[in-house]
This record gives C-alpha cells, sequence and structure tokens, in this order.
C-alpha cells in the first residue's frame, strides 16, 4: 500500500507546469514577505519523494555539474575559495590566472610573498586580508601538512582564511566527499524551495545532508549553487523557467499555469 501510494505521488509530482509572471511592483512585494517567512524556516519542508524529484530533475537536465571557480590542483582551489569570500567567481577568475602562473604550490605562494600576492589580487574585495591568509596558510601548509592540502574538515579550518564553507568546497570538489557547502545562494534555494529550511546556513547544511539522497550528495553542492546564481536569484528569481517551480513552497512564487 506504501508502494503504491509513493508511485502516485511520485507521478503527481512529475507532472510540472510552468509559472506566470505577476507586475513587477506586485512581485516585489510579494518577494520580500515571501523571503522574510522563508529564512525564518517556517515553511514546510518537501517530502522524501518530493526531494527525489528535484534532484532527478537537476541531474536531467546537467548530468556532470562543475564548480565555477578555475583552478590547477587542490592548492589553487583552495586559495581561489579563499579569495572568493564576498566576491564573485568571475572577479575572483580574472585575477588568479596571473597569480596561479607564478604560484601554483603552498611553496611557491610562500615564497612570492604578501606584498606580491597583495598586488596581484587587488582587484578582489577584502585583497589585503586575503592576501595575508594565503600567504600565512601556504606556510602552514608546507609546515604543518608536508605541502599538500588536508583532506579533512578539521584541518583545513584550522588554516587562516578557512571557515566551514570554504572547508567543504574544497573536500566537494577536490577529493569527491559528499559535502554540501552553504553559500548564501544555497541558503536561499534551501529556504525558498522547502529542501531544507532553516534559520542558519549550518542548520540548512544539516538538513540537506539529511534528507538528499545518496545517489545525488556528489553533485548536490552544485545543482544548488547553480539554481539558486542563475534560476533562483536573490531580486528577480525566475519562476517561470525553474524546473522545479511546482514543487517549490516558497509563497512569492509565481502562480503555476494551469
Amino acid at each position: 500500500m506504501a508502494k503504491k501510494a509513493r508511485r502516485k505521488q511520485l507521478k503527481s509530482a512529475r507532472k510540472r507546469k510552468a509559472a506566470k509572471v505577476k507586475a513587477p511592483r506586485q512581485r516585489a512585494k510579494l518577494r520580500i514577505l515571501a523571503d522574510t517567512k522563508a529564512t525564518q524556516g517556517a515553511l514546510r519542508q518537501l517530502t522524501n519523494v518530493e526531494i527525489e524529484e528535484v534532484f532527478r530533475r537537476f541531474k536531467a537536465a546537467n548530468p556532470e555539474p562543475k564548480g565555477e571557480l578555475q583552478h590547477i590542483n587542490p592548492f589553487t582551489l583552495l586559495v581561489a575559495v579563499v579569495l572568493s569570500a564576498q566576491a564573485t567567481d568571475a572577479g575572483v577568475n580574472k585575477a588568479t590566472p596571473a597569480l596561479f602562473a607564478l604560484a601554483d604550490t603552498p611553496e611557491k605562494m610562500a615564497a612570492l610573498g604578501e606584498a606580491k600576492v597583495r598586488d596581484l589580487v587587488k582587484t578582489i574585495g577584502l585583497y589585503r586580508t586575503k592576501a595575508k591568509n594565503v600567504v600565512e596558510l601556504s606556510r602552514r601548509l608546507v609546515a604543518e601538512h608536508g605541502g599538500e592540502v588536508p583532506r579533512t574538515r578539521e584541518a583545513l579550518e584550522a588554516l587562516p582564511g578557512v571557515g566551514r564553507k570554504t572547508a567543504n568546497v574544497v573536500l566537494n570538489i577536490a577529493f569527491g566527499e559528499p559535502t554540501i557547502a552553504v553559500d548564501t545562494h544555497i541558503f536561499r534555494v534551501g529556504n525558498r524551495t522547502g529542501l531544507a529550511p532553516g534559520k542558519t546556513p549550518l542548520e540548512v547544511e544539516q538538513k540537506l545532508e539529511a534528507v538528499v539522497p545518496a545517489k545525488y550528495k556528489s553533485h548536490a553542492h552544485h545543482w544548488l549553487i547553480l539554481h539558486g546564481r542563475y534560476t533562483c536569484v536573490a531580486r528577480k528569481p525566475l519562476c517561470e523557467v525553474c524546473i522545479i517551480a511546482d514543487l517549490c513552497q516558497w509563497p512569492g512564487k509565481t502562480a503555476l499555469q494551469k
């Protein structure tokens, strides 16, 4: 009986429909009210069947999603993620080719020195602090890890400028760990859709870890961040072209066409 009910629910979930666009002024007001409710973690969490369908669609649309930060190896990935804090991937990608051409290992980065690194990344926000952290973490990698990027969250978070989000990105992309790094995009998507309502990034991360089916976990981070970056955007979400609009719980969502 339970299997029959699940099949019925799944069949219903797959009957997705397009969404209409409301008038801009009406939509803006609705979005603000709806996002206030969403960020309080107050929306209904999707069922396991609905969550399975969300990721089935993500996979069908983009089977092998990739991160957008340019890097050469685990070390340059770590540096790029540290530089990307409160900055765009595109902005970081403009600065790092020249940096990585000179220093693609911790030894070379430490030898390059803070002043030179600062000059190379000065187009990135908070570049002074980031340059200091990049050089210091490079020295620490050489002194404490034999010049290798550690493969545990604890060891990564002990490095200057590396928090939980950065550690999760490195573990996922460099080492294939099924971690989910919750940035502003994933926090928004988790709350708006009902995939993982939570008041803090850690709460959203823990819920996603619990509900994302194992077969989708290795790519879940990328699917969610890309969805938040290009479809479920902050100011004008593109509900009318969203592939999971019919499953989404966000009250600011545009009305579905019948």
